[in-house]
Parts: C-alpha cells; structure tokens; sequence
C-alpha cells in the first residue's frame, strides 16, 4: 500500500502539489486580499522544517512537481533554505520539477538563487504593463521593480510565464500590448479567469468578470490561433499564435471546466490540504505532523484526504448571482 500510486477516487494520479509558505504578500491585489489583512499568527504556520517533511511525504508518495506559493512565497524569511532542502529531491530524480508563482516583487535578489538550485522556470503574475494601473490593482506595488524583477530571471536563466488575470474594464484595452511584450521578450503568457473567492466588492468596482471566450475571440481578430494539444500538468488550455510563434494559454475554471484532467491539491501554509481549489472539504495535515515524528500517520492521513477528492468544482457565474463561491481569499489557499 506504501508505494502505491496516490491516486483520487476517479482514478487520477495525483503527481502536482501546489504548496503555500506564508500568507503574507507585499502587494495587496484587489482581487485576491483586502487592503488591511489580519494574518495568521506565525505559530499556526508550518515551520520550514514542516513544509520540508510535508512535501517529501507527497513525493514519497508519487508528486513529481511541486510548485510554491503564497501569499508572496520569497518574502518568507529563510525561504531559500527549503527550495534548498527541496532540491534533494531533484537531485535524486524523485522530483521531476520546482517551481514558484511570484508577484516579481523580490526576484531582483532571489533569482539567480532559485536557478541555482534548479528552478528552472516561474510564473510572475502581471496583470497590467501600465504604472498606474498595477499600482491601483496591487494597491501597494511598483510595477518598475516587478519588471527589473522578471528582467533579473531572464539573465539567471528562468524561463518566465506571465500570469494575468482577465479583468473587465481593467485591462481589456492591454490585450495586444500584453502579447506583444511577451512575444519581443520571449515569455509565454497565460490568461486567468477571476474566481469568485474572498472579499469581492473591490474586484466588482473594477469590472471583474472578463470570459476567456470573449478574449480569445479577440485575439483571432487579429492573430492566426492554432489549438495544441499540449498540457503543462496544469489546467490551461493553450494556443500558438502563428504569426509570433509564441505560446498562450487560457486557464477557464468558469468558461470551461478543467476538472476532469485534475492531477493537482493544495496545501496552505497552515498545512490544509485542500483536494479542489473550489469545494471547502480539506484535511489538517500540521495536526498530523506535529503529533508524531514518523512519516507513517501522515502518509495515511494523505492518503485519506486524497479518497474524498470530488469530481468538479460549482463556480458558475452563469446565474444572476455567483455561484459557488469560496469565502476564503486566494492568499490563504495558495494562488
């Protein structure tokens, strides 16, 4: 039973974690936290030697990609210690790939670092190319140092993808522009659909909803669009524009479903395991950790929560109202 594949009651391998290190952000997104955030006390976050033991047992366990999140994941103190402590994993071939989701605000100091450990691609999340604009949406970031940030990955190395989030009214009018800087600087681009998680109001005053349909119609207006096949062991769907040659993806959770291919849980930085980013069933795995010293009751404890993995996800903005929505904000789960 020990080495059997960790596998979700309909029959999907489960082989990508993503795994959020703090709650804390430098940035305050309108569409992800509120302005003024309470954070979690740091007791109740897993130590760095806890994330270590947490994510060695799911790939012990079979997961041969682990992403980090946050929050802000590289404004964790000491954080380069457990990309370290994870690079073992790759060193030994049990992990196939170590990734991080970054708002771009701190790769100016980290990111020769992340590639020196293995790292070998990221995704920064930017949603306008306009300063004024990103200050409104971040509230508190600089786009000037996000961009000196995903300029310093490019010199270490890392491949980048740019993750945006489509927001109505917001920055409908930078769709070209956003293609046409990634396509001169070589970064694929993926577009997000907003979900309907935490406080929304300010999100509403910006438009918020934009469907991927529409965008996508949009770009054929004007680019060739071949459909691939490909998947990045992720939910997006992707396209290459033909006369650029570069790759975008479309990640649909409203649009279009993805959850029959899931692979992928979550763990917060409270050691929540969450099966879907969309339901509220989760298991307390820092319970686990921190009762015993042996990897056994939390290998089964693992196992467990992967047998209540649901199907599908409810998000539907399709009604009057949204459906499905999750009171919990992005930064706790871990973009």
């Amino acid at each position: 039973m020990e080495n059997a594949p960790l596998t979700d009651p309909f029959s999907r391998a489960i082989s990508y974690l993503r795994v959020s290190v703090t709650d804390r952000c430098d940035f305050r997104c309108v569409y992800c936290m509120a302005e003024h955030m309470q954070f979690l006390p740091k007791r109740d976050l897993l130590s760095l030697e806890e994330l270590d033991r947490l994510c060695s047992s799911f790939i012990a366990l079979g997961v041969r990609k682990l992403r980090v999140t946050g929050g802000e994941p590289l404004v964790r103190r000491d954080i380069m210690t457990f990309f370290r402590a994870m690079a073992r994993h790759l060193d030994s071939g049990a992990l196939s790939e170590l990734t991080v989701t970054t708002n771009g605000s701190q790769l100016a100091r980290f990111a020769a670092d992340l590639a020196a450990v293995g790292v070998r691609r990221i995704n920064v999340s930017l949603d306008t190319l306009d300063a004024d604009k990103f200050a409104r949406v971040t509230r508190w970031g600089r786009l000037a140092q996000v961009m000196e940030g995903i300029a310093a990955a490019k010199r270490a190395g890392l491949r980048v993808k740019i993750n945006t989030v489509a927001l109505k009214g917001f920055n409908e009018d930078e769709l070209f522009r956003l293609t046409d800087w990634c396509a001169a600087e070589g970064h694929d681009l993926t577009f997000i659909e907003v979900m309907p998680m935490g406080e929304m109001e300010e999100a509403e005053r910006l438009g918020q909803y934009w469907a991927l349909t529409d965008l996508r119609a949009r770009l054929a207006e004007r680019h060739t669009l071949l459909d691939l096949t490909e998947r990045s062991g992720g939910p997006a769907r992707y396209v290459r524009i033909l006369e650029t040659g570069q790759k975008i993806g479309f990640i649909t959770p409203l649009s279009h479903n993805f959850c029959e291919s899931c692979n992928r849980v979550r763990v917060t930085c409270t050691g929540e395991l969450y099966m879907c980013l969309g339901q509220e069933d989760r298991a307390d795995l820092r319970a686990v950790l921190r009762a015993s010293p042996e990897d056994a009751p939390l290998h089964d404890a693992i196992r467990e929560a992967i047998a209540r993995k649901p199907k599908g996800h409810d998000f539907d903005y399709s009604r009057a109202h949204v459906s499905g929505q999750m009171s919990r904000a992005m930064s706790h789960t871990g973009g």
